[in-house]
């Protein structure tokens, strides 16, 4: 058998430390760990020596591309774990990594002392530390001139006093030779800005904006409705594609595979004569009209979103230009696709080209970015491979580091998380299927929980084009209320798609899927019809705003209440200034039940109190905390939430 033999001498040039157990992390650092630009990294590492020297440590960081290290101190917390943090300046990709070394002026000084005590003569020990200063190096002007004077006065006084000044430990602790410097593996993070983990999306087809006599919509229509969506709060516009449409195999009304006359095919067709992804369909109007769009959704603080999908409809213009792009049958044929997609083909990611097809699909989101998109969800991930995606992330993120992408898939739950660790700074969840009490709770506990809190943001959406959940099916108010109060204060992200503010809920039968989908036609609304919850949404998304502790989804717990029919919950912002309690009721009845609140704290000019008392968000009633906590009622046909500030 063949073995890897370690001779002594190699193993004698081994490091004394061990650095393990470093969070955050994510797979050991092979992939980044995610936070937002601006606030404080927390970095823990177990920090490992043999013998009895005094260990120091540092966090060690930069951005990706840059050259010099910035260091910050770390601090013994208990049985060998280390502590630091630092602030990632702007968005963009950084590494970091923790440093240990034996502070040999801290372990002379700690021996001595002991020494003194039992009485010892230090002579000797005195002469050692003296020479320790005369190899001190690296001080800046200030820090040398105490080491100069005090060892000048231990020369001319023989005392030892002046070695043992906490001044001069703090200045060798900067200014001595680390011969056995030691840094652990360099661990990736991801610094998003502040959209990445709080926003809100409004998904809608463009289309579909032209009005209540059915015509194809404009961007001009879709400007005239910023100022609506606006109003409700909402800061991202979702777009479906919005390219030209392929007219070869279009689909008809429900997925039809023959088109009538005037069917305006599916929007995820993309590519006819008119162009491809980097066009827009003509009838919604010219690149002008895009960028007038862009110019009003920033005067109303709304940022664009696309769709972004990498499959071509039949007639786009890559088939004739580059057809070594697409897999062939032995007759010339392009491969057939599922039933439902029968009217899209599939690009080869591993085609002999594939350079210059990959660089074509990168191109299109620069090209859309030049225009005012700012975020793109990224559809059907399984359309590409892994290594497409994460390096168009990489690419992206290296020239826009400000742009968000987000991972629009319903996957297997593993497949769902690989993706989020690629670099996707938000995804979809399950959230659509978690109905009960228990499902609620074990989801949003996963997302919370170390390791997927670290890389995972979920972006909780009520419904999608493609998913009408079983509980919108019955149309009551009720639910849809309860629903978007759920997606709004779990998470920092939720999204509606458009439809739900007027309680939309007309299903194909025994289907999670709308009757006559959007997909395949224009459908035209009335946006102030009777019966809307524009304004329910709109107060929410204040509420949002006005509250730190409900623009993130990581620190929160559930609260323990005897109903299973209500969910309950407290969230903090960072700093645990502010808190929120939300009670929200999961069935039609009228709920009655104990709110615990005995143990949640607030800081207040950094004291932790108490809470005392709650104020109603929506009502803003105040009530005083008795015996921990306050009886509460919800009436969901009232209002099936409730919201609460904490006071202390």
């Amino acid at each position: 058998m063949n073995r890897t033999i370690q001779t002594v001498e190699s193993a004698a040039t081994g490091s004394a430390f061990l650095i393990q157990d470093v969070y955050p992390s994510v797979d050991g650092g092979r992939f980044p760990v995610k936070r937002i630009a601006g606030e404080p990294v927390e970095v823990w590492a177990d920090v490992l020596r043999d013998g009895d020297g005094v260990v120091g440590a540092a966090l060690v960081w930069r951005r990706e591309q840059d050259r010099e290290w910035q260091r910050e101190r770390m601090t013994l917390h208990s049985d060998d774990r280390w502590f630091g943090s630092f602030v990632p300046p702007c968005p963009g990709a950084y590494v970091y990594a923790v440093e240990a070394w034996t502070d040999e002026f801290a372990t002379w000084r700690r021996g001595l002392e002991l020494r003194q005590q039992c009485g010892v003569d230090v002579t000797l020990d005195a002469i050692e530390g003296a020479g320790l200063l005369t190899r001190a190096y690296g001080a800046d002007q200030d820090a040398a001139s105490i080491i100069v004077r005090q060892c000048e006065d231990y020369l001319q006084t023989g005392d030892v006093a002046p070695l043992l000044t906490t001044e001069l430990r703090n200045v060798m602790a900067e200014s001595q030779s680390r011969s056995d410097l030691t840094r652990s593996t360099l661990f990736p993070l991801i610094a998003d800005r502040d959209k990445a983990h709080f926003s809100a999306w409004y998904q809608m087809m463009p289309r579909s904006q032209g009005g209540p006599d059915g015509r194809h919509g404009t961007l001009r229509d879709c400007i005239a409705r910023v100022p609506d969506i606006a109003a409700m709060g909402f800061d991202v516009l979702f777009f479906t594609p919005i390219h030209p449409i392929g007219r070869s195999r279009r689909k008809g009304r429900d997925n039809s595979p023959d088109a009538a006359d005037g069917d305006p095919g599916c929007p995820y067709a993309v590519g006819a004569i008119e162009g491809g992804h980097d066009a827009l369909h003509p009838e919604l109007g010219t690149i002008e009209d895009f960028r007038a769009l862009a110019a009003t959704c920033l005067e109303y603080g709304v940022e664009i979103a696309l769709d972004f999908v990498v499959q071509c409809s039949p007639d786009h213009p890559w088939l004739m230009q580059h057809p070594e792009w697409f897999k062939r049958r032995p007759d010339g044929s392009m491969p057939p696709t599922d039933g439902p997609y029968s009217d899209i083909v599939m690009p080869d990611f591993a085609c002999e080209d594939r350079s210059a097809l990959w660089n074509a699909l990168r191109d299109v989101m620069l090209c859309w970015i030049e225009q005012g998109v700012t975020m793109f969800a990224v559809d059907n991930h399984d359309t590409a491979p892994f290594h497409f995606w994460e390096w168009l992330i990489r690419d992206i993120r290296r020239r826009h580091p400000e742009v968000i992408l987000f991972a629009k898939s319903f996957a297997r739950p593993k497949l769902m998380r690989g993706l989020a660790q690629l670099g996707f700074a938000q995804s979809f969840s399950y959230f659509p299927w978690c109905t009960e009490k228990w499902e609620l709770e074990r989801h949003l506990g996963a997302l919370t929980s170390h390791p997927q809190r670290e890389y995972y943001r979920a972006n909780l959406f009520t419904n999608t084009p493609d998913v009408l959940p079983y509980h919108l099916q019955s149309g009551e108010p009720w639910m849809f209320k309860s629903r978007v109060a759920l997606a709004a204060t779990l998470s920092g992200n939720y999204g509606i798609y458009s439809g739900f503010e007027l309680l939309e809920h007309e299903a194909v039968p025994g289907r999670e899927e709308y009757h006559d989908s959007e997909k395949y036609r224009i459908k035209p609304r009335d946006w102030d019809r009777p019966g809307n919850i524009k304004a329910y949404i709109a107060t929410l998304n204040r509420i949002r705003r006005d509250n730190l502790a409900l623009q993130q989804t990581e620190r929160f717990r559930f609260l323990a209440i005897e109903d299973g029919e209500a969910i309950a919950f407290v969230k903090t912002s960072a700093d645990g200034s502010n808190a929120v309690a939300a009670a929200i009721a999961l069935s039609r009845n009228v709920r009655e039940f104990w709110l615990p609140l005995g143990d949640v704290t607030l800081d207040i000019g950094g004291e932790r109190r108490h809470v005392c008392a709650i104020e109603n968000l929506l009502t803003g009633e105040q009530s005083g905390i008795e015996w921990g906590g306050i009886r509460l009622r919800i009436d969901p046909h009232r209002d099936p939430a409730l919201l609460f500030r904490c006071l202390a």
